[in-house]
């Protein structure tokens, strides 16, 4: 590289993580005073708080990588735009496509971390996140085993137990279930127990009774019952391990083994085939986005009245290009076969990244006419 593609590199790298960082910072900050509010609220420490937050990290920074480099991108070209950077760049034979080097070199940098990030890092932090959501779940469940409390294991559920005996045995049971809309169930037991089962937790009742209000007609049924097994594993979970999800599968094994991973996350094989080929399209948006707010204004040529117009051109390509993302989303979901539509954003962005730059080089510009007698 030459001294301008250096100098235009590290100016881009120095803006890019400036940004990044900005942009991360909001994200996170967000999603941590989502997590503060649930994890610290059910009890949990600081720790697990600041383990979540890590874990969330890299899906943040693989979220915001595109709009960090187009921002690096489009704040360097204002700037040396400007300060005539440009003006003296393109004085020196300096092409369009020329001066376009460096943008690209540091979009294949930044391409080839949100690579790393997309196909390593992200799968495996949101398989470690749902693991440790597990076990929180599992630690929570424990605290439905509390006697002389009354408990809410879950949003419309209130549970009671007068006293636990040395056996497990759950003596004066109280359960108050009102996540129907249409009845409220009430169950009350002299004794109970906690049983596992091939489809989950089981809680047994036995000596008690059962109370339906019908929340309609204000009509309440009664039922006594010498057992009743009640299921309790919306609220209760037994099991380590976490089901299979796309968020987390190999890439490659998506790819190859597409049938088999779909049957595994229990999605259709659309959806497996777009969420693999969205993990190779984003970084090639970080890319996409960096060239593309680099034409934008250098097609502008330079003006004393400032690039504010071509700043905004490029802004309203990248919504562009986002509603792109948006609309093939779904199609390419719906039917395996349409899998390339993922593609559909960056190619769109690369054809208005050629059609700038040929602008800026004068290809479409007519040739100014001979005057007479020349």
């Amino acid at each position: 590289m030459g001294r301008t593609d250096r100098y235009m590199l590290s100016q881009l790298m120095v803006l890019f993580g400036f940004f990044a960082l900005v942009l991360v910072s909001i994200y996170w900050i967000n999603r941590a005073v989502i997590l503060f509010d649930t994890l610290i609220g059910d009890g949990q420490s600081v720790a697990v708080f600041l383990e979540f937050s890590m874990l969330s990290l890299p899906a943040v920074i693989g979220l915001v990588l595109p709009l960090a480099s187009f921002a690096a991108a489009v704040q360097l070209t204002n700037r040396m735009s400007n300060e005539s950077e440009l003006v003296v760049m393109q004085a020196t034979g300096f092409s369009p496509w020329r001066m376009a080097r460096p943008v690209a070199i540091f979009g294949i940098v930044v391409a080839l971390l949100g690579a790393i990030l997309t196909n390593a890092l992200i799968p495996t932090s949101s398989q470690q996140l749902k693991l440790r959501e597990k076990e929180i779940s599992q630690n929570m469940t424990a605290k439905l085993l509390k006697d002389g409390v009354f408990l809410h294991p879950t949003r419309g559920v209130t549970f009671y137990i007068r006293n636990i005996a040395e056996n497990g045995t759950l003596e004066d049971m109280f359960l108050s279930d009102n996540r129907d809309s249409e009845r409220r169930m009430t169950y009350t037991a002299k004794q109970a127990y906690l049983t596992r089962s091939e489809n989950g937790p089981r809680m047994v009742m036995v000596d008690g009774m059962t109370q339906a209000l019908d929340r309609a007609t204000n009509r309440l049924s009664v039922t006594y019952f010498q057992d009743f097994v009640y299921d309790v594993s919306g609220f209760l979970t037994d099991d380590a391990k976490i089901d299979p999800s796309r968020d987390f599968l190999s890439t490659w094994d998506m790819l190859t083994r597409t049938a088999e991973m779909a049957e595994l996350a229990r999605d259709s094989e659309g959806e497996i085939l777009e969420a693999a080929h969205k993990r190779i399209n984003d970084p090639i948006l970080c890319l996409v986005t960096a060239l593309l707010g680099f034409s934008a204004l250098i097609a502008g040529g330079f003006s004393r009245f400032g690039s504010g117009t071509y700043v905004l051109l490029s802004i309203v390509l990248i919504i562009v290009l986002m509603i792109i993302q948006s609309a093939v989303k779904d199609p390419a979901r719906a039917n395996a076969a349409l899998w390339w539509l993922t593609y559909l954003p960056s190619v769109a962005g690369l054809a208005m990244i050629g059609v700038l730059l040929s602008f800026a080089s004068g290809y479409f510009r007519r040739a100014p006419k001979p005057e007479a007698g020349v």
